[in-house]
């Protein structure tokens, strides 16, 4: 056989004989937006996982408060809707930052990141409050079971929100530095990816946390 002849198997399309394999499926290679896209997405799928086992362990512990005081003594609703109004409205400016870079509009991408690194800011200042609040009343992690799962989930939480600020103001530089290159760009998307996790993340919190644990 020679190296133009055709190999033929049963069942499987024609191939040309020394052709060489393209090693990919009929439409290409994947671009590099969505391999980052798909590998950021398993990133976050196991920031979930550690998030799910502190929910657990919080749901378990919820009423060991080993005579202390519980979350319905504790809780300032009005602080935390304030929070989560701060928290779920970033999220909204964050997708405009996203609309921004796929308009290339320098201004608009750079005030929705503005905004939403304001609100993001004000969250934190009001979930410290309440810790030093808490803290200062006695109701501080030592306290009791119900209290180390509180701030171990709610900190944790927090210390993401503090993380995702810092790469927020990464990003705001390296645009202003590099313009909306392709490399840029895939960052942002990761950050937009992050910051939509953690209101989700944070919408659980309410529920659990402040919603089902302010009511015992």
């Amino acid at each position: 056989m020679t190296a133009t002849e055709t190999l033929t198997l049963p069942g499987a399309p024609r191939v040309q004989a020394g052709a060489d394999a393209p090693g990919h499926g009929e439409g290409g290679p994947a671009s590099k937006r969505v391999i980052v896209g798909y590998g950021f997405w398993i990133f976050l799928l196991s920031d979930i996982i550690m998030f799910s086992a502190f929910f657990a362990a919080h749901a378990v512990l919820q009423n060991a408060t080993d005579g202390g005081p519980s979350g319905g003594d504790l809780f300032n609703s009005r602080n935390v809707a304030i929070e989560t109004a701060c928290l779920l409205f970033s999220s909204f400016t964050c997708g405009l930052s996203a609309v921004g870079a796929g308009a290339r509009r320098m201004i608009w991408t750079q005030a929705a990141l503005f905004v939403t690194g304001l609100l993001g800011l004000a969250f934190l200042l009001l979930e410290a409050h309440e810790f030093t609040t808490m803290i200062a009343a006695g109701a501080g992690p030592r306290r009791s079971a119900f209290l180390s799962s509180f701030f171990a989930l709610v900190g944790c939480h927090g210390a993401h929100v503090t993380i995702g600020l810092l790469w927020l103001g990464t990003m705001m530089a390296q645009l202003v530095i590099k313009g909306f290159r392709a490399d840029i760009e895939r960052r942002l998307l990761c950050f937009n990816l992050f910051w939509h996790m953690l209101d989700i993340v944070w919408v659980a919190i309410f529920t659990l946390v402040y919603l089902v644990g302010g009511a015992r």
